[in-house]
């Protein structure tokens, strides 16, 4: 056992050296060595801040990355505000009063532009954050490839359709991240990330009322502040109760257990493809560390379409 949460707290994963980037660019560990070479020791240090201050953060910017990734690639098209000529994703329904922590990136980009102004994306900042976001709560590290570039345009409705949500079906899950070149293992592995964080009662309170394959102790507590048919629709409740702050394999208890938080995160362990992959993990933490590690590696590696304009963006929040 021991050695098994050595290895998931130190396991450190170096993919491929090089992987197809933006508008034809490649992407490489090495890319800001000589023009920003304190990027990642600045991204650490303030990461480590932000989650000293509130662990939930953590949490927070790794579902950022997520969301960002999963349209159009991993491109900072979500640190975007809405402008006169495009509306977009910050508003999405997966996103609206869900996703947070823009400003904490905006707080890492200014002291990124303060050291080397003008060189390292919004996107790549959002890479390195969400993998010190992981590791600070206790997971696994990994090499990050830099060298993403930053959108200039943005899509609310690519948002809506790209983005799995709770309700999800396993075969919807795996289409949906299938789509994105990433495997069922990779599914079942980011889903992981669900090891920590917290959700509204909307997102949830259909399956502590409505769905069969639930403890019903569990069910119960939760109903207790999600109330139907409505009421407590901003409560908070954690996605993982037993360690809540803590990134580790105990959401794969939770599955089998029947005490996953959203009806995608069951459908994992109910009794079809991923089930077993699910006991696995759950009784080997080791082997989920590794494996979130490299499925986060290809998920950074999306990229948008090589005829796509992109730029180094100033501003995350805005273009140049």
């Amino acid at each position: 056992m021991a050695t098994a949460v050595r290895c998931f707290l130190m396991v450190v994963v170096v993919l491929a050296p090089l992987l197809a980037g933006a508008a034809g660019g490649k992407l490489s560990t090495r890319f800001y060595d000589r023009n920003c070479p304190n990027l990642q020791s600045i991204v650490r240090s303030a990461m480590a801040q932000a989650v000293a201050a509130e662990p939930r953060m953590g949490a927070s910017i790794l579902r950022l990355f997520f969301h960002d990734c999963f349209v159009n690639g991993c491109d900072a098209s979500i640190l975007l505000d809405d402008t006169a000529s495009f509306t977009g994703e910050k508003n999405a329904g997966p996103n609206a009063n869900s996703v947070r922590g823009y400003e904490v990136i905006d707080a890492i980009k200014a002291q990124v532009e303060a050291s080397c102004s003008g060189i390292v994306s919004c996107a790549d900042i959002v890479a390195l954050a969400a993998r010190d976001s992981v590791n600070l709560l206790g997971g696994p590290t990994w090499t990050v490839q830099l060298g993403r570039r930053d959108a200039l345009n943005t899509s609310q409705s690519a948002a809506n359709s790209n983005l799995p949500g709770p309700g999800s079906s396993l075969a919807a899950l795996i289409t949906m991240f299938g789509n994105k070149g990433l495997s069922p293992r990779d599914m079942t592995a980011l889903s992981g990330a669900h090891t920590v964080g917290q959700a509204r009662c909307t997102t949830f309170r259909d399956r502590i009322y409505n769905d069969a394959n639930i403890n019903a102790s569990f069910a119960a507590l939760r109903q207790q502040t999600c109330p139907q048919p409505s009421g407590g629709e901003g409560t908070l409740a954690p996605i993982d109760a037993a360690t809540p702050e803590k990134f580790d394999n105990y959401y794969y208890q939770n599955l089998v257990s029947k005490q996953g938080l959203f009806h995608s995160d069951q459908e994992l362990f109910n009794g079809g493809s991923q089930d077993e992959l699910v006991k696995k993990y759950r009784g080997n933490a080791g082997m989920f560390a590794a494996d979130f590690a490299k499925a986060m590696g290809r998920m950074g590696s999306l990229m948008p379409s090589a005829d796509t304009a992109t730029e180094i963006r100033l501003d995350c929040k805005k273009v140049n």
